[in-house]
């Protein structure tokens, strides 16, 4: 397939329909865009800047999801799999991250129609339109977009594209260690030292824990399995030390309730708790980070707590804040955000973890994705901004939207459903502004 597409670079709506829909990201929303394209019998190609499918999920392969099998394969990719023999793995149990990737999703990036259009190794670095900035409107829906690439030799060149599905996720985007958001002062100093997310504890990484002080900063469900996993490891190895650093009083996003609508992951806030209670896990609370530095031993991390300037001595960080979404190649883009979250601003609303958890997302489409940009949608957990309320089934859901909506099939578009795992069936009409959940 030739990429690179050098025709004139007039406007023209029958040139648009010949270009594929370009879909950055193959983690499993992006792959279950591509199958949903194919079912609709719409060109596309996929870029992916990892080098296999779904990279940024074996990066935390070694971790286990909160949701069974039946809630994490997308329906049309099922459709196109099952036509190979291919089945859902034991749909009650939850799978670690590698087996969601070797069992589903590596399947799904071999089919033909898949692979033949799937570039790995190709980072998008801008997304623009065809010898247009923001600032220009005339002709603009009509135009083609330019997306930029970087492949893994260095080669920077433009494809074309009638449409853009950004699924390129946030794993690659983390918070920043200070409170205030902006790059913590004394970072480059101490960057040896700081690891991302949901590390191998127990596994290809142990080496950089066993024996050493850890403090685990973030007050999510990233940290509490990290947590977990080098309160085992302290068993086993010697001077083995956690501590784990939040800004707030208590880490309300780990919570061990009953009524979590995820029993895995109540059962995961139980585990944190009863660890901390047992004096396994060294809790430093109200511990705001404002800057970062070498010490005689390890490094040091200084904040403000309780009104004092403290400070925090250990070996190793790791950087459990969160994620956000780079917006940074989007700014030829006509984005409308939410000045919050960074979400689009018609979903920001739905998903607002001051509100909502996973479970009380109302389903969401094409309607709420839609940018100024028409035909340019941000999808998956990047369509989530800053909110970790994300489910899989949920982005499933947005791509079969916005395919429907590329198809124009605006009535199928419109009408969005999803199953959640606390209240069964969520449906709404986005024409009509109505929705509904039931049992």
């Amino acid at each position: 397939m030739t990429l690179l597409d050098l025709t004139p670079r007039t406007p023209s709506a029958d040139r648009v329909s010949t270009l594929p829909v370009a879909i950055i990201g193959a983690g499993p929303i992006g792959l279950a865009a591509a199958a949903n394209l194919v079912e609709r019998g719409i060109d596309f190609v996929v870029f992916e800047a990892g080098q296999e499918p779904a990279a940024s999920v074996r990066a935390w392969g070694h971790t286990r999801l909160f949701s069974p099998w039946k809630h994490l394969v997308d329906p049309a990719s099922r459709r196109l799999l099952a036509e190979t023999g291919w089945q859902i793995p034991s749909p009650e149990q939850a799978p670690t991250g590698a087996e969601l990737v070797d069992r589903y999703v590596a399947p799904l990036a071999a089919l033909p129609e898949i692979a033949s259009r799937l570039h790995l190794g190709v980072e998008v670095i801008a997304v623009a339109r065809e010898g247009m900035d923001r600032t220009r409107t005339r002709s603009r829906a009509a135009t083609p977009f330019t997306v930029r690439i970087r492949r893994a030799n260095g080669d920077v060149e433009d494809v074309s594209a009638r449409a853009v599905i950004d699924a390129s996720g946030t794993y690659r985007t983390p918070n920043s260690l200070s409170s205030d958001g902006l790059e913590l002062l004394g970072m480059a100093d101490i960057a040896d030292a700081v690891t991302p997310a949901l590390p191998d504890v127990l596994g290809r990484d142990r080496h950089l824990f066993a024996g050493r002080r850890t403090t685990v900063v973030g007050a999510g469900h990233s940290a509490a399995n990290t947590l977990l996993a080098l309160a085992d490891l302290a068993r086993e190895e010697p001077r083995t030390s956690v501590t784990w650093l939040i800004r707030n009083a208590r880490a309300v996003r780990v919570s061990s309730s009953a009524d979590d609508e995820l029993a895995d992951r109540a059962r995961l806030g139980s585990r944190v708790d009863q660890a901390v209670a047992d004096g396994r896990i060294d809790v430093l609370d109200g511990f705001e980070i404002i800057r970062a530095r070498r010490a005689v031993e390890g490094v040091e991390l200084v904040g403000h707590r309780r009104g004092d300037v403290v400070g925090h001595s250990t070996d190793v960080v790791v950087n459990a804040t969160g994620f956000r979404p780079d917006l940074a190649m989007l700014r030829e883009i006509r984005l409308d955000l939410d000045e919050i979250v960074e979400a689009p601003r018609r979903l920001a609303p739905l998903i607002d973890p001051n509100v909502h958890s996973c479970g009380t997302v109302e389903p969401h489409g094409f309607r709420e994705l839609t940018h100024p940009e028409q035909g340019f949608f941000v999808v998956g957990m990047k369509s989530y901004g800053r909110a970790p309320t994300f489910l899989l089934a949920t982005g499933y859901e947005q791509v079969r939207s916005v395919t429907a909506w590329l198809a124009g099939d605006v009535a199928s578009a419109s009408d969005v459903e999803l199953v959640l795992p606390a209240t069964g069936v969520c449906s709404t009409s986005s024409a009509a502004g109505a929705s509904s959940c039931c049992s």
